[in-house]
């Protein structure tokens, strides 16, 4: 997942302060908790999941989140399986 800001980072960066940013631990654990939850059969789904729950940060105008699926049953030879989407607010 990429953090996309169109908001100002300075005020983080000036005060080393993580409540004036993501705290990328609590939204890793958040994201974990996504992905063990509720299975799904679509990674676009997954994906979807992943995105509300960064733009449920303040500080998070936009993200871009990819999910990959190395294995997914596709009855072809393939490396991986891919999705990326981008998401703003409304």
């Amino acid at each position: 997942m990429r953090r996309r800001s169109s908001s100002d980072d300075r005020p983080a960066a000036a005060s080393d302060d993580v409540s004036a940013t993501v705290h990328y631990g609590e939204l890793a654990h958040q994201v974990v908790a996504a992905i063990e939850g509720d299975p799904v059969d679509l990674v676009e789904t997954l994906a979807q999941r992943v995105a509300d729950i960064a733009l449920s940060y303040p500080v998070v105008d936009e993200v871009e989140v990819t999910v990959h699926k190395p294995e997914a049953p596709v009855g072809v030879p393939f490396s991986d399986v891919s999705v990326t989407l981008v998401r703003g607010r409304s």
